[in-house]
């Protein structure tokens, strides 16, 4: 087309149907209209480019700007005909819908005729300056300020994401119904949910991989390692997800990282006690070598026994990286020792039995040091693995309160850009003289301003959800004590 005319318009005419064609809202608003005002939140830049143009950019004699020519074919037509209440029909639309509008006109590339019918073969040396400047301005445009194309809340629409919302339009279409937005969204975001489920936890698992040498000197030392590749797993999920509206997916990443976080717990353990007791064994080879030849069998075999065997207990200290379960497998060894020590004892011929009796009370009570050692470890390890949880539950509090923070944020942006889109409309429409068409908007805009005003005043309460729901996140994913910590944060959630 060559300019931008009443025909050119009317063939816009789909413009005019998009009420009807499609809906912002699963429960829309008894206005169409009044639904159709959520169109402003996602829809794309209007860019109409204008080729072979042949007008001269002046009106009323004066220059103006490719902008400013399409500002003024969009320009209501006064009066009462039917006709031309059609007319601007398309004109009011594209003004109601898109907030930002550009234009672009483009000269005929070339003047031989012959070059036009095969203009996919014609070289840039063959074309017009003037057109090619104008593509270059246009192509630039695009590249620079093009957005993304997007959702409600700056949710960005990705090919694969596309893939899903066409196909959920056209089951709608198919089943006599009109494509809902909000309903495709929520589909969308099962499928993309899941999927930053599935993602964090590769991530998480992969990098543990990556940074975890088996054994670990400690449990703390794992679980440092774990928090850090658990921070960066959350950080995936807030980036991937999105309408994760009671924190379900959340939920299910939080339980998933800590059956993995218990597996390497578990990982670690084994490799621990494989490596302990291979190095135990090497140690006590000579020992268990003069048992069986009955070395300690003897008068005075007692004392060579425990000499031995504190040697070899003294050697298994010395041994680096033994890991978590290092006293655990060294007890284990002492506990197998107990009947050996015992025969020996009792066939020492240079012992009275006053002096058997004071030995056998001193193993006694040595072994039961051990066990409160250990005793004390195990309850060291289960603290830590709490302070764990503990600490996995503040972080996926600060990135969820973060990120649905940003989220009001973007919300409430995205409501002052339409409330201010409307009052833009409504004052042009007043200047043009169509001062019914600007009362009609002050529902809209009415509207527009409680909502921003009751988002301005929300903060309390979505802390207040975020503690409840995280709270439960808590309660339903993690194990033991952290659950009382969970319900602790739902009574602090309700307090707020």
């Amino acid at each position: 087309m060559s300019t931008i005319n009443h025909q050119a318009l009317e063939q816009l005419h789909y413009v005019t149907q998009l009420t009807q064609l499609i809906r912002a809202k699963s429960c829309p608003r008894t206005d169409e209209v009044e639904d159709s005002s959520e169109f402003v939140s996602f829809f794309p830049d209007f860019i109409w480019a204008v080729r072979d143009f042949t007008l001269e950019l002046k009106l009323n004699g004066h220059p103006i700007t490719e902008d400013e020519y399409l500002e003024n074919a969009l320009k209501l037509i006064p009066g009462k005909n039917p006709k031309l209440q059609n007319s601007n029909m398309p004109r009011e639309c594209i003004r109601h819908f898109f907030p930002k509008r550009k234009c672009f006109v483009f000269d005929r590339p070339t003047n031989d005729k012959q070059y036009l019918i095969h203009m996919d073969k014609l070289p840039e040396e063959n074309m017009e300056r003037l057109f090619l400047r104008q593509s270059e301005n246009f192509c630039s445009y695009i590249f620079t300020h093009a957005k993304p194309k997007t959702l409600r809340e700056g949710i960005i629409v990705t090919g694969n994401r596309l893939g899903t919302l066409a196909v959920t339009y056209v089951d709608a279409i198919n089943s006599g119904g009109v494509p809902c937005l909000e309903n495709a969204v929520t589909t969308l975001a099962q499928r993309e949910n899941s999927a930053a489920v599935q993602r964090a936890a590769d991530h998480y698992s992969q990098q543990m991989a990556q940074r975890v040498r088996f054994p670990t000197d400690t449990l703390q030392e794992l679980l440092d390692v774990h928090m850090a590749c658990e921070r960066e797993a959350i950080a995936v999920f807030m980036e991937h997800s999105f309408k994760d509206e009671n924190q379900e997916f959340q939920r299910k990443l939080v339980d998933t990282i800590e059956k993995k976080k218990e597996d390497f717990v578990l990982q670690n353990e084994e490799a621990s006690v494989k490596y302990c007791q291979a190095e135990l064994k090497r140690l006590s080879e000579h020992l268990t070598e003069s048992i069986l030849r009955g070395i300690f069998s003897v008068p005075g075999g007692h004392n060579l026994y425990l000499e031995e065997k504190k040697q070899v207990e003294q050697n298994y200290k010395l041994v680096p990286c033994k890991g978590v379960k290092a006293d655990k497998v060294l007890w284990d060894f002492l506990q197998s020792q107990v009947v050996v020590e015992e025969s020996i004892l009792q066939s020492d011929r240079a012992l009275t039995a006053g002096e058997k009796a004071i030995a056998a009370e001193r193993s006694m009570r040595e072994a039961a040091e051990k066990e409160q050692e250990l005793l004390r470890q195990k309850q060291k390890e289960q603290q830590q693995i709490m302070e764990a949880q503990q600490r996995s539950f503040q972080e996926n509090i600060a990135q969820l309160e973060k990120k649905m923070e940003k989220e009001r944020e973007n919300l409430l942006r995205e409501h002052e850009r339409m409330l201010e889109h409307k009052l833009k409309v409504q004052k042009e429409m007043l200047i043009e003289g169509f001062e019914k068409k600007s009362e009609e908007l002050n529902k809209e805009i009415h509207r527009l301003k409680e909502v921003i005003e009751s988002a301005k005043n929300e903060e309390p309460s979505v802390l207040s959800r975020i503690l409840d729901t995280a709270g439960n996140m808590m309660i339903v994913a993690l194990p033991g004590a952290a659950k009382l910590f969970g319900v602790g944060m739902k009574c602090l959630g309700s307090q707020v």
